[in-house]
């Protein structure tokens, strides 16, 4: 690896120490430095420094040079960056200035866009003198290899970023309450016949012939509890809530004999409702309520409390007329049980017809099959019925994301965020469609309107745009301990091998990259086992980890083993 920073070097030096008043022949590399060589892609850029010293009585005083670093690629493309020009003493102009006798230093700063033709190529300088009016070119001297890619294997597929659907509210058994007010007068305990007639008792009463009759329907419970108003006595009211609720059950009980079924009722009754009371003056505009209110913290003893509330004389008309009232009562509770339909119900309909389930159980069948066809069909059938609704775009877009299918997925994406441009799912699943399809900055756009979508999702996809950026340290931190490719990545970008082989060691869902990120450690670590063990995994998972072992410098020391040639031929 040195041997091609010395050739960067020597072809500076060869050049520029060299008379301009003859060509010049090759150049020794050995006075300069590349830094680092191999070079490496960062952040989408292959940038190098080529650092050198200029020996006394070499550069002609009356020279310009221009030296131009260039990667030539193993195809045949070159890839030039920014010449650098360098001067003698006696040349007008503002470069750097090398003297004669003296020497002086160089350094020469190298930037490419990478492209992955880029991964198997090896950089050179390129010479070109010019004192006075005559130009000579120098041979090109090689001063560097490259290029190690190793950080564009920061993905978004694979098993450690899922796009999340969001969820149906499908409910097998959905409760339903049904409450019925019974009111009672002053100090009484029967039953008014105008109380009977009311809309809320009539409806409660057809709700039990409704669950007696349609088997989905299943009584839950059935709750009586009576009640005396605060006012009157503790024995009083005791006698006198009983009384109200004996004759609610035996009510009860000749309607359901009406309708020839039997309930468990769960009849209770309280002497004295001073919690309905506490709620009924929280929420009135009585005069002096604060103070009432106040009392019933300060006193425990019922007595105590009334007859200091009754001292609130003219607070206590008011609370005589509009308070107590309603609190001589017996309240009628009815709970039934709706069950839907059942999971093959659903599955059969959802397959032959869709159109008799509505979007809950719709959503919810997608979610009883491990087959994406199924799903999308599914899901295709939720948009087609029910297109204003978010869950369908969004859910079909998350089976063409996990199918590899990006271009599609973003497109589902879009029409979810037309319809809610706030969801989190859909602006994640959106943002890492896109960093899949490298569109890095738009995914970041996406991922800053994500919010909150469970878990360390958002973390773990800020990953890889941190990677992409070139920025290992807040990638290491944003991805933390997660047991996935993309964390494993990071950790042997920082060199921290040891991390890297228990991260690998422990992914969830192995697949091809992990098998391919093992056998770079291998190679990192001098692990010669790693590497061929690492290598033949993930070329049995695919043919591409075998093409690009081929021109990936991770590898460079590999080409020329013959075990290794077996594994990716």
């Amino acid at each position: 690896m040195k041997k091609g920073f010395y050739l960067l070097s020597a072809a500076i030096l060869a050049f520029v120490f060299t008379s301009c008043s003859k060509p010049m022949g090759a150049l020794d590399p050995s006075y300069f430095n590349t830094t680092p060589n191999p070079l490496e892609a960062v952040g989408g850029k292959v940038n190098a420094t080529i650092t050198g010293k200029f020996p006394e009585k070499y550069f002609d005083k009356k020279t310009v040079v221009e030296v131009t670093p260039v990667l030539k690629t193993s195809t045949g493309q070159e890839y030039k960056s920014t010449p650098v020009l360098f001067q003698g003493e006696k040349v007008q102009g503002n470069n750097q200035q090398i003297a004669y006798k003296a020497g002086g230093t160089a350094s020469i700063n190298a930037s490419f866009d990478y492209v992955p033709d880029l991964a198997k190529s090896e950089l050179f300088l390129e010479f070109k003198a010019t004192r006075g009016n005559k130009t000579y070119t120098i041979p090109s001297v090689k001063v560097a290899d490259g290029v190690i890619a190793t950080s564009t294997l920061a993905s978004a597929d694979g098993d450690n970023i899922d796009a999340p659907i969001i969820n149906d509210k499908f409910q097998r058994i959905i409760k339903e309450k049904h409450d019925a007010n019974i009111m009672f007068l002053i100090q009484q305990a029967n039953i008014r016949k105008n109380e009977l007639k009311k809309d809320d008792l009539i409806s409660l009463v057809k709700k039990i012939q409704e669950a007696k009759d349609d088997q989905n329907l299943k009584v839950a419970g059935f709750d009586l509890n009576s009640y005396a108003s605060p006012d009157g006595g503790v024995k009083l009211n005791t006698k006198l809530s009983e009384q109200r609720e004996k004759n609610t059950s035996t009510y009860i009980k000749k309607e359901l004999k009406k309708l020839k079924t039997s309930l468990d009722v769960n009849a209770n009754f309280t002497a004295q409702d001073w919690e309905g009371f506490q709620q009924l003056m929280s929420s009135s505009n009585i005069q002096d309520k604060e103070v009432i209110l106040r009392v019933l913290s300060m006193y425990s003893d019922p007595e105590q409390r009334e007859h200091e509330i009754r001292n609130l004389s003219a607070a206590f008309k008011n609370i005589a007329k509009d308070i107590l009232p309603q609190l001589r009562r017996s309240k009628l509770q009815l709970t039934l049980d709706l069950i839907g339909k059942s999971d093959e119900e659903i599955t059969k309909l959802a397959q032959e017809n869709a159109k008799a389930l509505n979007v809950e159980e719709l959503l919810y069948a997608a979610t009883l099959t491990n087959d994406n066809s199924k799903k999308a069909a599914i899901y295709q059938s939720a948009i087609d019925q029910y297109p204003s609704d978010i869950r369908g775009y969004n859910n079909l877009g998350t089976v063409k994301f996990n199918q590899g299918e990006y271009a599609e997925a973003s497109r589902l994406f879009a029409k979810a965020l037309a319809i809610d441009s706030k969801s989190a799912e859909a602006n994640y699943n959106a943002g890492i469609a896109a960093l899949a399809q490298g569109e890095t900055a738009k995914a970041q756009q996406y991922l800053g309107n994500a919010g909150n979508v469970g878990g360390d999702k958002l973390n773990q996809a800020l990953g890889i745009i941190y990677i992409q950026q070139g920025d290992f340290a807040k990638a290491k931190s944003s991805l933390g301990n997660a047991a996935s490719n993309n964390a494993a990545l990071t950790q042997i970008l920082t060199k921290d091998y040891s991390a890297a082989r228990a991260t690998l060691n422990n992914v969830k869902k192995p697949n091809g990259e992990t098998a391919y990120l093992q056998a770079i450690l291998g190679a990192r670590t001098n692990d010669r086992q790693l590497v061929y063990d690492g290598m033949r995994k993930a070329v049995a998972s695919s043919k591409k980890w075998a093409s690009r072992a081929t021109t990936d410098a991770e590898f460079a020391k590999y080409l020329t083993d013959s075990d290794f040639q077996n594994i990716i031929k």
